[in-house]
């Protein structure tokens, strides 16, 4: 082992305790700050997906301009109003987004505290091969967020601020289900996009073999476009901006699977070979 000298349970779990008291405060300051600038985090930032001139409907629209479709993919209005029904409300969405900001930017350092807890457990050679473990995981998260507020939480927003089964009913959401459907969204997508991290480490335990994967890539592009026909309007060019991302992402999971059941097989071999010359 790393550590030069034995730690009981308690002395571990002690360890770990100050790791998490560390990420913690780091995400508590984060969040301080975004409680204090919550008008303008709310306005341009949360609430910023609701509007038609919101970035996303711009390029959508001016990609559609430059397909000569003219305005068919350009969003002129989005029927919005968001309405606070209980007196708690506005409040504690405050605090929720400014946890989540908090979160989501101190996610880095998060993982980075827990990988110098994990990191004298292992061996030197599984050291090495862990570098940049919290560069891939954070950029990974950081990538799905972002996939999740540009692209999914706008086309949702839309998709459901318009669907109507009557004239007769008006869509006015409540702030604490607009903030929340916000929050899964943007977090699912982050969580989504840990997907080839995930597939390492099952791979490496045995779980999962590249060539499963390859078996069920057809289950899986049917679940992929029921996924974006779910989140988009209906039209086939939005779906296929959902879908694309996702496809890329499972298709970048195989190929990490296999690198690394390849070198698990030579690394058996190597076992193997050493064993029968002893």
């Amino acid at each position: 082992m790393v550590s030069e000298k034995e730690m009981s349970f308690l002395d571990h779990l002690e360890e770990l305790r100050w790791h998490i008291m560390r990420a913690l405060t780091v995400i508590i300051v984060i969040m301080i700050v975004a409680f204090v600038f919550a008008k303008w985090i709310f306005t341009n930032i949360v609430f910023a997906p609701a509007s038609a001139d919101f970035i996303t409907f711009r390029w959508v629209c001016d990609l559609g301009n430059s397909l000569n479709l003219g305005d068919a993919l350009c969003v002129d209005v989005i029927p919005f109003k968001v309405q606070s029904r209980m007196m708690t409300g506005q409040f504690m969405m405050q605090l929720t987004a400014s946890f989540v900001i908090g979160l989501i930017l101190g996610f880095p350092y998060l993982v980075w505290e827990v990988w110098k807890f994990i990191r004298p457990g292992l061996h030197n050679r599984e050291q090495k091969k862990s570098r940049g473990a919290v560069t891939i995981i954070s950029f990974l998260f950081l990538l799905g967020i972002s996939f999740g507020y540009f692209i999914v939480t706008p086309m949702t927003v839309y998709f459901l601020s318009t669907y109507s089964i009557s004239d007769v009913i008006q869509n006015e959401f409540d702030i604490t289900s607009y903030v929340s459907t916000v929050v899964s969204l943007v977090f699912g997508s982050g969580a989504l996009f840990q997907l080839p991290v995930i597939i390492y480490f099952l791979t490496k335990i045995g779980l999962i073999t590249p060539q499963f994967l390859r078996t069920y890539r057809k289950h899986s592009i049917v679940i992929i476009l029921i996924v974006a026909a779910i989140v988009t309007p209906p039209d086939p060019f939005s779906q296929t901006i959902i879908a694309i991302p996702l496809y890329l992402l499972f298709e970048f999971s195989i190929f990490i699977s296999s690198r690394v059941y390849k070198q698990k097989l030579r690394e058996e071999q190597e076992e193997e070979l050493k064993n029968s010359t002893t």
